[in-house]
Order: C-alpha cells, then structure tokens, then sequence
C-alpha cells in the first residue's frame, strides 16, 4: 500500500458476499478489507462502493458499506453507488455522478486493470489497490468471464462507445 498514492476517494467495485448457490464469495472479504485499510492509512477521505442493485434482493453496494462499516470505516464516509452494473458504468458514473477526476479502485489485480483502462479512456487520472487474489483453481469461471470482459471493455471503448445504463443525478461525496 506504500506505493499508492493518495486521492479523494476510492471506488470499492462490487462484488457479492454470497454466491448464488449461497457459498462465501471469495473474493469479496480481501476487497473489503483493502478498501478498509486504504481508508485507516489516510490514502483517500471516502469510499464509494459501487455495485449491482439491479434486482429485489441483490444489493451489493449495501452489504460492502455494511461489512466497511463493521470494519471500522465511518458510515457517513461511505457513498452508495447502486447503478454500477458494469465496471465500465462504475468508472463513468464516479466522474460523472460523484465529480471524482481522480481516484483509486479497489478489487483484485484483473479487475483493477480493466478499470483502470477504462478510467484513462473516459479522462479519469486512476490507481488500483489489489485486494488479495484469489487461485484461479478456485475460481475459473470468474478468470474466464474477465477474458471476455476485457475484449468487451476494448470494443466498449474503441468500437461501441458504450455509455453507462444509467447516470442519474450528481451526488456529493464526503471529503471532509
């Protein structure tokens, strides 16, 4: 964590506590403890946890707040973001809905490298904090699915111009 530098915030990008069949999603407790301990280190001043609340019963962006505010992250330096249903829709909305121009993600290594080329193609200065990986023997579909997102996130980019689902109205974040 030396190395990263400091920002107004860090977008936290979703991920589920449970998979579908019910099982710990492995990947989701490093991402919130590195989130938790960029925040305790001074690196960034809010957090906002950016995620899928797209169905009854699905709300990433609230169990990752809830669990960051067991951890010891102050509630009210914690901003929902309920509409990234993709990364690409995470990145956008943090400059676009948060007025973030720079920041920090957190997530693994491969989906901070797909965020992070996103941030550059949409203007936004980013750095990624990897949260502890996860063996690929454990998790082969999620490497396999990233594949298919970065050459989804290339056309998005140079081909498509694909713009997030939605954008909404601007929220404040909590810098102080």
């Amino acid at each position: 964590m030396k190395a990263t530098p400091e920002a107004p915030v860090a977008v936290v990008l979703g991920t589920s506590a449970r998979l579908a069949d019910g099982r710990a999603n492995l990947f989701f407790l490093p991402r919130m403890e590195a989130a938790a301990s960029l925040f305790k280190a001074g690196k960034v001043k809010a957090l906002i946890v950016s995620g899928d609340n797209g169905s009854q019963g699905y709300d990433e962006p609230t169990e990752m707040k809830r669990v960051l505010v067991q951890m010891g992250v102050p509630e009210a330096q914690i901003v929902c973001d309920y509409a990234g249903f993709r990364t690409l829709d995470s990145v956008v909305r943090a400059r676009e809905v948060f007025g973030q121009q720079r920041v920090i993600f957190v997530s693994q290594p491969f989906h901070n490298a797909r965020a992070i080329y996103l941030a550059k193609a949409f203007g936004i200065e980013a750095w990624g904090l990897n949260a502890a990986d996860v063996p690929v023997a454990l998790s082969v579909k999620t490497y396999l699915r990233e594949k298919l997102a970065c050459v989804k996130a290339v056309l998005d980019v140079n081909v498509l111009g694909t713009q997030p689902k939605f954008l909404g109205e601007k929220v404040a974040v909590p810098l102080e």
